[in-house]
């Protein structure tokens, strides 16, 4: 009996995808391919297939292939139009769309990609005349690409209400769905977003896009072995996806598993060597394992890919141990002027130049370029002073001296395990997470999410409960459970070792709440000189929160109300929190190191002295700097810039003095 012909084979590829068979239907066109590989319906169709499920590279050179050859398939060039455009190649992308919509009737979906590849050259004009062309052919594809519109707008709200109103007229319209979901991504509605999205992955289990999403709302919420699990479970569906072992590379860094992240993200760049996140990602996780040279690899071919991209730069300056180049610092200078890129690119452009001038002791540029960058960025964010000084005086109303007498430790969890450190960022933590992570009998994570999660988790609105002032009202078993659950939600980030730290400043405003969950847990204040503190604060671009360090009169409020936490704790805590001082660390490291062991009872261990030797990961921005010897050249440096600082100094004045004299002591 003789083999099918390729038509009715064809077919059956056709019909395969119809029915959502996509693997079944790319082996067919590969059997055909690999007997006759000048088949051009195979070799479009295997393209387009190829495209959908995300390996671009490869349906690139078939799709290339094919419009060389038979130059009049309007399939074709429709779909090399849109590998391109998904590549970010709009101006190529435009040629291939515009000779589909000559060769055939143009359809909407055709006229929205041919928009979107106009709109991003700056074609305004005809892109909106090519969206009203799509919208008089349909109606509900035009409301969908409207809503879409609205959403890249930051419209929010309207675009909402279009796409409900699509939901509720086609409830299996899952790119409505998922529009949907990302609006409430973008409300941190995660848990609304999942909802979402777990219903358009079962209701449609090829829709990638729904798979990433729902990866990215799950790191948010802090399930990040679940996100792993996730887009695990979406390479399996399309194995050589690039974004989907790009997702995954991020994934698998939040959950602590750098090594794992890096193949990821390796994965990600052979499949596609033009995806310049996953070249960021890679960066990124190199960083962390210590691997700077190949980092600086990486960052440097994703600035050959986006040179607009600010965060790559920035990426680059955040290594601390890194030093621009002039030419670097030219690019650098005119994209930071350029209006026209986004604000969120100009900021991270800023304060790479911050740094920059600040290596070349160019500290008036510096201080120009860290000014900038602070002032567009606060532009962008909420934060209330106000708010904050409420917030902390809860804390020391319920965790008062009174509450400590009436519990005295016979509740919560009595576990020994954890070693908070805590403070404001910039004041030595990581230094002191490295010192005590070098010891055999201290795991090193990181900044941990965890005390603050729970802790809010208490505020339950339906029943009037509120944290903190719920506290003095949970039963014993309550409180020590709520101590049990920290323990076990980081238990993924740790080893086998008996204590573990959690580095994580904010917890700073927490100290009565983990005494009161951990009665004998360990808490050490990194305490740094406050202009040291708050520049350096200044200095820094956060990649979420600490809302308050972009402006240097909110900063020095801060570091007045941190201060004022403190003593608190202090006074109805006494003894409970060692407060060790940076300057003196750097000064005279060994007999810091002993005491530090000696208030956390763990024996002396010359591993603690020669901190820079451990080659565990580290996620902070002082990642570089904690894998170098101990050095002086970071005390001090606020007074490079002089009378630009004139303003935070006045703000720090009550505590300058102080401050000075405990160094002098110290």
């Amino acid at each position: 009996m003789s083999d099918p012909s390729p038509k009715i084979i064809f077919e059956r590829a056709i019909s395969h995808l119809k029915s959502g068979a996509n693997e079944e239907a790319e082996a067919l066109c590969r059997e055909v391919l690999e007997r006759d590989p000048g088949d051009i319906n195979f070799v479009c169709l295997l393209g387009s297939i190829l495209g959908r499920r995300g390996a671009l590279i490869e349906a690139l050179e078939l799709l290339q292939r094919a419009v060389k050859v038979a130059p009049g398939h309007a399939k074709a060039q429709e779909d090399l139009g849109t590998v391109l455009l998904t590549l970010n190649r709009p101006e190529e992308a435009v040629i291939h769309l515009e000779r589909a919509r000559e060769l055939s009737p143009a359809h909407p979906p055709l006229l929205s990609k041919l928009s979107a590849a106009k709109q991003k050259l700056g074609m305004d004009a005809d892109a909106d005349a090519l969206r009203r062309e799509a919208a008089a052919q349909s109606p509900a594809h035009a409301k969908l690409d409207e809503a879409t519109k609205l959403f890249v707008q930051g419209k929010f709200r309207e675009s909402e209400k279009l796409a409900q109103q699509l939901v509720r007229e086609n409830p299996h319209d899952v790119n409505a769905a998922l529009l949907l979901a990302r609006l409430a991504m973008m409300a941190n509605c995660y848990e609304d977003a999942r909802a979402i999205l777990e219903k358009i992955i079962a209701r449609e289990p090829s829709f990638i896009a729904a798979w990433h999403d729902l990866g990215t709302v799950l790191k948010e919420l802090h399930h990040y072995e679940k996100a792993v699990e996730v887009l695990n479970d979406a390479l399996s569906l399309q194995p050589e996806n690039a974004l989907t072992h790009y997702f995954l590379g991020a994934a698998l860094a939040m959950a602590a598993r750098p090594a794992d992240a890096v193949e990821a993200y390796q994965r990600a760049v052979e499949l596609d060597p033009e995806l310049p996140g996953a070249h960021i990602g890679l960066g990124h996780v190199l960083k962390t394992v210590g691997d700077q040279e190949k980092g600086i690899a990486a960052y440097r071919r994703a600035i050959e890919l986006r040179p607009n991209f600010g965060e790559t730069y920035y990426s680059l300056a955040n290594l601390k141990t890194f030093r621009f180049t002039p030419s670097d610092i030219d690019e650098m200078n005119q994209r930071v002027g350029d209006t026209s890129l986004p604000v969120d690119c100009r900021v991270h452009f800023a304060f790479a130049l911050g740094k920059a001038y600040e290596d070349l002791k160019e500290y008036g540029k510096s201080f120009e370029n860290y000014a900038l960058a602070n002032r567009l960025h606060r532009d962008t964010i909420a934060y209330d002073p106000v708010q904050t000084e409420i917030a902390h005086e809860r804390m020391r109303e319920t965790f008062s001296e009174a509450y400590f007498q009436q519990n005295k430790g016979a509740e919560g969890c009595q576990a020994p395990d954890p070693i908070f450190i805590v403070g404001l960022p910039r004041s030595g933590s990581t230094l002191l997470e490295q010192i005590l992570a070098s010891h055999s009998l201290v795991d090193g994570t990181s900044e941990l999410p965890d005390i603050s999660m729970i802790a809010q988790s208490l505020t339950k609105p339906k029943i009037g409960q509120a944290f903190p002032q719920c506290m003095p009202d949970l039963s014993s078993q309550v409180v020590k459970e709520l101590g049990e659950s920290y323990l076990e939600q980081t238990r993924r980030h740790r080893g086998t070792a008996p204590f573990f730290t959690d580095k994580m400043p904010n917890n700073f405003v927490y100290v009565g709440f983990i005494k009161a969950i951990l009665p004998n847990a360990k808490i050490i204040d990194a305490r740094r000189h406050p202009m040291d503190s708050c520049f350096g604060c200044f200095k820094q671009h956060f990649a979420k929160g600490q809302t308050f360090t972009y402006d240097l009169f909110e900063l020095g409020e801060f570091y007045l109300e941190y201060l004022q936490m403190m003593e608190h704790w202090d006074a109805v805590l006494p003894g409970e929190v060692l407060r060790v001082q940076y300057e003196n660390v750097v000064e005279d490291l060994e007999p810091e190191v002993r005491r530090i062991l000696e208030f956390c009872g763990l024996p002396f261990e010359e591993g603690c002295v020669h901190f820079h030797e451990n080659k565990r990961a580290v996620r902070t921005a002082s990642s570089e700097q904690v894998r170098q010897p101990i050095y002086k050249d970071s005390v001090q440096t606020w007074r490079r810039f002089g009378s630009n600082l004139d303003s935070l100094r006045d703000i720090l004045s009550p505590v300058m003095s102080d401050q000075m004299d405990a160094l002098a002591d110290g």
